[in-house]
């Protein structure tokens, strides 16, 4: 992708300023935050020269004038996290419900080409059948699940009804550098890093047997530019069709770290599910195809907390 406009919500965040760092060489880019759970330093590495900031909440900043001249949204930004939902689930509503129909609604009156929204795979829920495939009927269970299906369905609503092209990203279980780890939030793995790194065990909610579909950034930044520019539509899965147990991820951050800390077992957590594993070949359509191995992948994140 070269010479275009193209807007990044959560563009400060961690999937969003992966985005950035890969679109900014030969791109402008518009970074849309709000600075609640990103940080400018994810970014203060990049040439400023080819961004734009509009430091905001996209439900009270302009975005048709953000937008105007984009040839692409990447809508990232969001309020993450099943438990932050679980917790306060009207505001996970107005920043994941609320402010995706804004920028929907702004992208279409700016002329914008396509927008490419940041689902989750939480919104299959605990379904046992395995992989995961996008005709399957979604099974939300947690408000922050509800809100990304809602979202998937405005953007389909979208395109039938304005002729805006989305397409609706199902993200996998996010990793790499960046990942914030310290929030009370903060995804699996960072925490895991930064605990072990200090010599405390990693909390596991469960037995550890649960499996997830681990998927590395580049990977997601990968399948967040085909999407944009290729004609299809519709909802793909964005993961890499393997998974692991946390106690092997457990495992496998004791050989990285040269650690030998076992994990502390608490009880299982409202909202979470026990195995999650995804069938990707519809992403594979758009020309995406994984690569790299899982403990390479963990070392590379490792490295970056080191």
């Amino acid at each position: 992708m070269k010479n275009k406009k193209i807007a990044v919500t959560g563009g400060l965040g961690f999937i969003g300023s992966h985005l950035v760092e890969e679109l900014c060489t030969d791109n402008l880019v518009v970074v849309v935050d709000n600075e609640s759970t990103g940080s400018m330093d994810n970014i203060k590495h990049l040439q400023d020269g080819f961004i734009d900031l509009d430091l905001g909440d996209i439900n009270e900043i302009d975005l048709e004038a953000t937008f105007d001249g984009c040839d692409y949204v990447f809508h990232q930004a969001a309020l993450p996290s099943v438990p932050r939902s679980i917790k306060d689930p009207l505001k996970s509503n107005e920043a994941n419900v609320t402010g995706t129909l804004k920028v929907l609604i702004s992208a279409r009156d700016a002329g914008v080409k396509k927008v490419v929204f940041a689902s989750s795979s939480s919104v299959y829920g605990d379904t046992p059948i395995l992989p995961k495939v996008e005709d399957m009927p979604v099974n939300p269970k947690s408000p922050y699940a509800v809100t990304k299906a809602t979202g998937e369905y405005y953007c389909k609503v979208f395109e039938e009804v304005y002729g805006l092209k989305t397409a609706s990203l199902r993200y996998f279980n996010v990793f790499g550098p960046r990942q914030d780890p310290e929030s009370q939030y903060a995804a699996v793995i960072p925490k895991f890093i930064q605990k072990m790194l200090k010599g405390e065990k990693p909390v596991i909610f469960g037995d550890g047997e649960q499996s997830r579909d681990f998927t590395f950034i580049k990977n997601v930044v990968e399948a967040n530019i085909l999407a944009a520019q290729s004609q299809k539509g519709g909802v793909f899965n964005v993961a890499c069709g393997r998974r692991f147990t946390l106690n092997e991820l457990v495992e496998y951050l004791n050989e990285i770290l040269n650690t030998a800390l076992e994990a502390e077992y608490a009880k299982p957590r409202s909202g979470d599910i026990k195995h999650s594993l995804a069938d990707i070949e519809r992403a594979r359509s758009l020309g995406y195809n994984p690569q790299g191995d899982f403990k390479e992948e963990l070392e590379q994140t490792a490295e970056h907390f080191l």
